[in-house]
């Protein structure tokens, strides 16, 4: 039998019913759930709509439901975790972080320069020991005179020229001496200057003892030998290194000093440093110091002060110490390559102990040799800012 035939035989006949099922959003929001000591709590929520029971009727269903809103609640609660850590952790500041090898390319290492110091001054206060002991074995001048000269023989001398030599190495020096301290990596340029200021100085020690030159004119005057009074010999070496072994201050009397021009190396010297750490659209000052250091050369010739040979091994003593150093220093592949002849000077251990942690070449970069105050800095920081808006 069918059903439409129950129901047709069926006198008991029920009319139909509606049901209309209508749902109203509470005014309060619902309360979000918790998360307390990696539990989850739930709170009573409103009963679920009649799709949803149905949909949560079934077990696997209820439960496929429940771990998907349980990972969703978890991966919101660790992405607020992170957020609010990360604003903690940066709320004052952005940390850069640079790595250390770059940063570490130019160190500044002003013990190395404070040693490199040491070692000029002391080839300095040694030469005037050099200079009063060769004093005592120059030839006298009426027995031995001057020797030939190629220039003394084309040129006569000039008395005032010598004051000018010493007139322009102070200019040279003294624009030197500014411009290193307004340089940035002043710590490796100036420990650089200090070794080849010693080094020289150094060589002329060897070369004014081993061979020892009459007066190259007979119009110098030196000081009388002493021979064995040690006492005077030691005044006179004070009195040359607090003149400077200068003329202009009266200090350098004695005569020996030779072979080869120290005027020379100071003149040379400045102005290859000068060249070297300037930019090179400072041509101008090039020349100008250039001029100085030729012109003060030239004067020692014609002072007759030197002979033409110590100009010659003073000049050629200087700039080729300068550009060695340069290049093994300016080529840092090159230093460990047992094909470069360079390494095999006698001073390539303190270059080595000098440079070794210096792994780039030097830029030319001026700076404010004394830092301003860390108000200073926050004013400014303001001001720059303000101007900015």
């Amino acid at each position: 039998m069918t059903a439409s035939e129950l129901i047709e035989d069926n006198d008991d006949v029920r009319p139909p019913v509606e049901a209309n099922v209508t749902t109203t959003n509470s005014s309060t929001p619902p309360h979000p759930q918790r998360v307390a000591n990696g539990n989850l709590t739930r709170h009573n929520s409103s009963p679920p709509t009649p799709a949803a029971a149905a949909t949560n009727d079934t077990p696997d269903g209820k439960n496929k439901h429940e771990r998907s809103k349980l990972s969703s609640l978890l991966k919101q609660n660790q992405l607020i975790h992170s957020l609010s850590s990360g604003l903690r952790r940066h709320c004052d500041y952005v940390k850069i972080t640079v790595p250390e090898e770059r940063a570490n390319r130019l160190p500044k290492e002003w013990w190395k320069t404070g040693v490199a110091f040491l070692y000029a001054l002391f080839n300095l206060i040694f030469t005037t020991v050099i200079i009063t002991v060769v004093h005592e074995r120059v030839p006298d001048k009426s027995v031995n005179p001057p020797l030939p000269d190629k220039f003394f023989d084309y040129v006569d001398r000039v008395p005032w020229a010598f004051t000018v030599t010493e007139v322009n190495g102070l200019i040279l020096v003294g624009l030197w001496l500014v411009q290193w301290i307004f340089l940035k990596h002043k710590a490796i340029i100036g420990r650089r200057c200090f070794f080849l200021i010693g080094t020289l100085y150094m060589y002329r020690c060897v070369t004014m003892y081993i061979t020892t030159l009459p007066v190259p004119g007979k119009h110098m005057v030196c000081a009388p030998k002493l021979y064995n009074d040690s006492t005077g010999k030691i005044w006179r070496i004070l009195r040359l290194i607090s003149g400077g072994g200068l003329s202009l201050t009266g200090s350098h009397l004695m005569c020996g000093d030779f072979l080869y021009s120290g005027h020379t190396v100071m003149l040379t010297l400045s102005y290859l440093f000068i060249k070297e750490y300037s930019p090179r659209w400072m041509w101008w000052y090039h020349w100008i110091c250039w001029f100085l250091s030729a012109s003060g050369v030239i004067c020692i010739l014609i002072a007759h002060e030197h002979y033409s040979i110590d100009v010659v091994i003073g000049y050629f003593a200087t700039t080729r110490i300068f550009w060695w150093y340069h290049t093994m220093a300016n080529t840092h592949v090159a230093r460990q390559d047992l094909n470069n002849y360079l390494s095999r000077t006698w001073w390539n251990p303190i270059f080595n102990f000098l440079e070794r942690n210096v792994q780039a070449t030097v830029p030319i970069v001026f700076s404010w040799p004394v830092t301003l105050p860390s108000s200073c800095r926050q004013r400014y920081r303001i001001v720059e800012g303000g101007r900015d808006e």
